[in-house]
């Protein structure tokens, strides 16, 4: 199936990893040109090295930190200039820090509130004038399972990744009357290097070991597995591209069927 992404252009932040890294390999490999960015410079040029040998795609890579809203406002703009123009935005942040209740220290949630929330806020607001002198465009947001069901020891994230998809709901009906599509892709457990982090800050806590509390992950899944971060960006390349034209205000969840709720 062609997803009508051959020279469209995209900006994916927080991409020279995880699943920022693995959406912006499946654009480029749908023929996109993409911008990404890490906040280590060269790791960014590491990861749009890798991209652009294995797909033969245009990248450009960025460095910034999308919990400082000048780095973002920077980005989007040079990023623009490097593209030519516009097409698709993809919000992605690394993962907000582990813990429960009495674990948080207010200097958590202030770096939560602008690592997890306002790093989507502000890079669509950046991104908004772009989008509208083009006459439209596709904004995705990174979100996690969370929006649904709680994950334990993850209190911060449990709290604003429904913030995250209130925003992508609101906006998707504020925002389509401009051509501009607003949806939010949520990962459930997918085997990233986050994955084992939180694996190994959960069995400290409970007193058991990673390898325990990945049999159980696994054992609550009912495909029986992870997630690979491939299968991950190529749904996320779809709801970005122009064969989703008529998705919008929609959270999809990519967990192998984990979460319960309806």
């Amino acid at each position: 199936m062609d997803l009508g992404l051959a020279r469209q252009t995209a900006l994916v932040t927080a991409a020279s990893g995880g699943l920022g890294f693995a959406t912006a390999h499946a654009l480029a490999a749908e023929g996109a040109d993409v911008a990404l960015c890490s906040r280590d410079l060269e790791r960014a040029r590491e990861a749009a090295a890798r991209i652009a040998d294995e797909t033969g795609a245009t990248v450009h890579p960025f460095a910034a930190d999308v919990s400082v809203a000048a780095d973002l406002e920077r980005l989007v703009g040079d990023a623009a200039d490097a593209l030519g123009r516009l097409d698709v935005l993809v919000n992605n942040a690394g993962g907000p820090p582990p813990g429960g209740f009495d674990a948080l220290t207010d200097e958590h949630w202030e770096r939560g509130f602008n690592l997890t929330l306002m790093s989507a806020v502000r890079g669509i607001r950046f991104a908004l004038p772009h989008f509208e002198r083009a006459g439209g465009g596709s904004i995705l947001t990174i979100l996690s399972s969370s929006i649904k069901q709680p994950i334990p020891n993850l209190l911060i994230s449990n709290v604003y990744r429904p913030g995250l998809a209130g925003l992508t709901k609101s906006l998707a009906i504020d925002l389509a009357p401009k051509g501009i599509r607003v949806n939010g892709l949520a990962p459930g457990r997918i085997g990233t290097d986050r994955t084992h982090q939180l694996n190994a800050a959960l069995a400290e806590r409970q007193g058991t070991t990673p390898e325990e509390v990945m049999r159980a992950s696994v054992a609550a899944i009912p495909m029986g597995r992870l997630g690979e971060p491939d299968e991950f960006g190529r749904v996320a390349a779809f709801l970005c591209s122009p064969a989703a034209s008529y998705v919008t205000g929609h959270m999809m969840i990519v967990d192998g069927g984990s979460v319960r709720a309806l």
